[in-house]
């Protein structure tokens, strides 16, 4: 198996509540919530609990379409069920809402629920959280930047599987030939219309 493959599907927990181990007990953490919101760049939804995000669907034309991708997305943390959804985390919520009008931001302070990945998608990850604003990366370069020079394919793979988008800014990952694929709805029209909106940003 291809170290870029297997890891974002594995099956965790099929409750919405999840539990640690702390020395010989269980302990319940804090229950996901899906927040879901219209921006500039569709409706919206943010999975995760406490501070921690677990999922990220975007480009969505109605609330219902942010449900289902995210069950497709995340089947191991969230079932459609009206008391999963909150305002959560608004701080977050307004920032997305912000970055959608063309305002710059980051997102380097964003905790990411990376436990079921593989080291190769986090250090990839990682890789693609540190291109800079405004700016592109092949999928070569990234590879590079991640340790694996020959493995621009494997990028690519974990590109499409990509839970964060915006925050994991897939969309400045390019092919050496062109603006390369995106896996949102939308596809590759959104991702044109997010580099755009990248280059003609105002900071706060």
């Amino acid at each position: 198996m291809h170290p870029a493959t297997g890891g974002w599907n594995a099956p965790r927990r099929h409750s919405l509540y999840n539990c640690k181990t702390t020395g010989s007990k269980f302990e319940l953490e804090a229950p996901m919530e899906l927040s879901i919101f219209p921006t500039q760049l569709g409706w919206l939804g943010l999975l995760g609990q406490s501070k921690s995000v677990a999922g990220i669907c975007i480009g969505h034309i109605s609330a219902d379409g942010v449900r289902q991708a995210m069950v497709a997305k995340r089947p191991d943390l969230y079932s459609i069920d009206p008391k999963n959804e909150s305002n959560w985390f608004p701080e977050l919520r307004q920032r997305m809402t912000d970055f959608s009008t063309g305002i710059f931001d980051d997102f380097l302070d964003v905790q990411l629920d990376l436990k079921s990945g593989t080291e190769f998608q986090r250090q990839v990850i990682q890789a693609t959280r540190e291109i800079p604003y405004g700016e592109t990366r092949s999928y070569q370069e990234v590879a590079a930047l991640a340790g694996s020079r020959n493995a621009a394919r494997a990028v690519g793979s974990v590109m499409r599987k990509n839970r964060f988008a915006i925050i994991v800014p897939c969309h400045r990952v390019v092919s050496a030939s062109g603006v390369g694929g995106f896996a949102a709805p939308g596809g590759i029209d959104l991702k044109h219309r997010m580099l755009e909106l990248e280059s003609t940003a105002t900071a706060m």
